[in-house]
C-alpha cells in the first residue's frame, strides 16, 4: 500500500505539480532565472561579504547546498540512470530549469516573511510566509509537522544507516560503532546552535563539493573526445530517438523529473528554511542567490556524475543493482580501486552535511510550533541522535517510503501557498528590478513600501540610514522613469 500511494504521489502527482507550477512560476516572472542569470554570479560575490555577527547570505547558501548536494547526487543520479537510461539526465536539467523560478519565489517570500528571534538571528520559511502572508495558522502548522516528520526524524535515520553501511563496505567498519561515532560529532554540532551548524558547513560544502566535482571533471577530460556524442546520446534518449534506449523513454520522464527534484529540492519547501536566516539588503538577493544554488547542484554536480556512469564504458543499458554501487564502480573502471573508496569518503561527508541540514528543519519546525521552549529543543536532540544510532543499524525502507510520502505531501502544501503569494512575490521582485534598471549595484528593502504586509519590523527595520538609502534609490527612479 505504501509503495502504491508513493509511486502515484510522488511518481505522478508531485511531478505534474512541480513541472507545472514551475513553469507558471517562470512565465508570470518573465522567465526570472534567465533574466538574472548573469547576475546570480555577481549577487554570489556580494554574498561573501560578513554581516556583523549576522549569518550571511553565503552562510545561508553553503547551508542550503548542504541539503541539496547530498546522497541525492551520487546515488539519485545513479539510480535514474539505470531505470531510465541516459535521457533521465535531459529531464533532470528540464526540471532544474522550471524549479529555478520555484527556488526563486520560495526563498524570497521566506525572507520578506521572516522573523528576529530576539538573539539577533532570524527564523522563517513556508510555515511563516504561509501564517503571516495567507493568514492560515491550520496550514502551517501542518507544513510545519510535516517537516518536523520528514526532515528532523525520517531522512536523518536513513542517512545514518546509508553512510554507516557504505563505510563498512569500504574498510570493514562496524556500523554500531560508526553509527555512536557519527552521532557524537554530530551532537557536539547541534549544541551550537545555528551558527556552529553554519560554520560547519562553510568549512565541510565547499571542500566536499570541489573534491567531488574535481575528481569526477578528470574522469571527464580524460575522455573529453567522448563527450560531445555522450550529451547528443542523453539528448536523443530523452525524446526515445536513441534505439539503445527507445523502450525507457517513459522511464526517462518519470525518473529524470522525480529524481531531479530530489536532488535539488526546488519547490518542496525545505531550502527557504534556511534561506530565511540570512542578513540581506534586499529579499530579492537571496532568492536569486537560492536559484543559482539549484544550478550548481543539477547542472554542474549532477551533470558531473552522470558522465562519469555514462562515459565510465560500466554501465550498460539493463544494468542492475543500486546507485551508490554503480557510481563507484563507473569510477573504479577509470582510475582504479581507489575510486571505491572516494565515493564512500564522499558520500560520508556529503551525509554528514545533509544530517546537520535536515536537523535545522525540524528545529526551525520545532520552534514555529512550540516556540522557543529549550526543554523541547534537548529532547528533540536527543530524539535526533538517538535515531541517528539506531538507524545506523536498522534497513528503514519502510520508514523512508513514509517520508516520501510526507514529503510530496509538504511540497504540495508549499506549492499551493506559493501559487497563492504570487502576486506578493512579483511584487517584490518587480521592486527589486526597478532598482537594478535605475543602476543601483544593490537593491535596498524598502518596508514602508510594503506596509499593508504582516512583516516583522525588527527583521526589515527602517533605521535611518536604510531610510537615507531608499530616499536615494527613490531619487535615481524618479529619475530613470523621467
Amino acid at each position: 500500500m505504501l509503495e502504491m500511494l508513493n509511486d502515484f504521489l510522488s511518481g505522478k502527482l508531485l511531478i505534474v505539480l512541480i513541472v507545472g507550477l514551475g513553469s507558471y512560476f517562470t512565465i508570470r516572472s518573465r522567465f526570472v532565472q534567465f533574466r538574472h542569470f548573469g547576475h546570480m554570479f555577481s549577487v554570489f560575490k556580494q554574498s561573501l561579504r560578513s554581516s556583523g555577527g549576522q549569518l550571511s547570505s553565503f552562510q545561508a547558501l553553503m547551508l542550503s547546498l548542504a541539503g541539496r548536494v547530498g546522497a541525492g547526487n551520487i546515488a539519485g543520479v545513479g539510480i535514474a540512470v539505470t531505470l531510465g537510461g541516459p535521457g533521465a539526465v535531459f529531464w533532470m536539467w528540464v526540471t532544474a530549469l522550471v524549479g529555478m523560478s520555484s527556488s526563486f519565489f520560495e526563498c524570497s517570500l521566506a525572507q520578506l516573511y521572516k522573523r528576529a528571534d530576539g538573539d539577533g538571528l532570524y527564523r522563517g520559511g513556508p510555515a511563516y510566509y504561509i501564517q503571516h502572508g495567507l493568514k492560515l495558522r491550520w496550514m502551517a502548522m501542518v507544513f510545519a509537522v510535516l517537516l518536523l516528520v520528514t526532515y528532523g526524524f525520517a531522512f536523518n535515520g536513513l542517512q545514518s544507516f546509508t553512510v554507516t553501511h557504505s563505510l563498512q563496505n569500504a574498510f570493514g567498519f562496524p556500523v554500531q560503532y560508526t553509527g555512536i561515532g557519527l552521532a557524537v560529532l554530530l551532537g557536539l554540532v547541534f549544541i551550537g546552535g545555528i551558527k556552529r551548524i553554519a560554520s560547519v558547513s562553510d568549512l565541510l560544502v565547499p571542500v566536499k563539493t570541489l573534491a567531488y566535482i574535481g575528481v569526477t571533471l578528470y574522469v571527464i577530460f580524460t575522455q573529453i573526445d567522448l563527450v560531445p556524442g555522450m550529451l547528443v546520446t542523453i539528448v536523443k534518449s530523452a525524446f526515445g530517438l536513441e534505439p539503445a534506449f527507445a523502450g525507457l523513454l517513459g522511464s526517462a520522464i518519470v525518473m529524470g523529473v522525480k529524481r531531479g527534484v530530489f536532488a535539488n529540492e526546488a519547490g518542496l519547501g525545505s531550502a527557504p528554511n534556511v534561506a530565511a536566516v540570512a542578513s540581506v539588503q534586499h529579499p530579492v538577493a537571496q532568492g536569486v542567490v537560492q536559484a543559482f544554488s539549484v544550478f550548481l547542484d543539477t547542472f554542474v554536480i549532477c551533470t558531473c556524475t552522470a558522465l562519469l556512469i555514462l562515459l565510465s564504458g560500466f554501465y550498460t543499458p539493463g544494468f542492475e543493482g543500486d546507485g551508490i554501487v554503480l557510481t563507484q564502480n563507473s569510477l573504479a573502471a577509470v582510475v582504479g580501486d581507489w575510486g571505491r573508496i572516494f565515493v564512500s569518503v564522499a558520500l560520508s561527508l556529503f551525509v554528514f552535511t545533509c544530517i546537520l541540514y535536515n536537523y535545522y528543519l525540524g528545529e526551525n519546525a520545532l520552534q514555529f510550533l512550540l516556540g522557543k521552549s529549550r526543554a523541547a529543543l534537548l529532547t528533540y536532540r536527543g530524539l535526533v541522535l538517538a535515531l541517528i544510532c539506531w538507524g545506523s543499524m536498522q534497513n528503514l525502507s519502510t520508514v523512508f517510503a513514509f517520508a516520501d510520502i510526507t514529503m510530496t505531501c509538504l511540497a504540495f502544501v508549499n506549492l499551493v501557498a506559493l501559487a497563492l503569494l504570487i502576486k506578493v512575490g512579483l511584487r517584490v521582485m518587480r521592486d527589486y528590478d526597478e532598482q537594478r534598471k535605475a543602476g543601483i549595484a544593490t537593491p535596498v528593502f524598502d518596508a514602508r513600501k510594503f506596509a499593508d504586509l504582516d512583516l516583522d519590523r525588527d527583521a526589515w527595520p527602517t533605521a535611518p540610514q536604510a531610510q537615507a538609502s531608499s530616499e536615494a534609490i527613490d531619487g535615481r527612479l524618479a529619475t530613470s522613469h523621467r
